[in-house]
């Protein structure tokens, strides 16, 4: 049978859950101001991070203390989000890169394929 949770654990989990909701609209905000995709990709996902590490910590303190044992299976879900947004992120950067080269949008860098480069001199 599971223990009633004491008051304490209940501040400290209502604590971290608010510091995520903290952060999170932290996030949002800054990404308001920021104009460019690529300016856009990296910052609100350092406090996104924060933010689930906080419901993260939340989740272990209060079914730790609920269950009467160590529950370690909310970490589960950071490291699932630990291994698949930065590939999201790698992709959604590649689609943006390429979508701006085939409109020769200006400042665009050029691939770094041997087919691009310039063949002056190798004949």
């Amino acid at each position: 049978m599971s223990a009633a949770v004491p008051l304490w654990v209940e501040g400290v989990v209502a604590a971290l859950l608010v510091l995520s909701g903290v952060f999170v609209v932290i996030a949002a905000i800054g990404f308001s101001f920021l104009r460019d995709f690529f300016q856009r990709m990296h910052p609100p996902a350092l406090a996104y991070t924060f933010g689930n590490w906080c419901v993260t910590l939340a989740s272990i303190v209060y079914f730790s203390t609920r269950e009467e044992r160590v529950a370690a299976h909310p970490v589960l879900i950071t490291v699932t989000l630990a291994m698949t947004v930065p590939v999201t992120t790698v992709l959604l950067a590649r689609v943006t890169l390429f979508r701006r080269r085939m409109a020769n949008a200006p400042g665009t860098p050029l691939p770094m394929t041997s087919s691009h480069r310039s063949t002056e001199g190798m004949e």
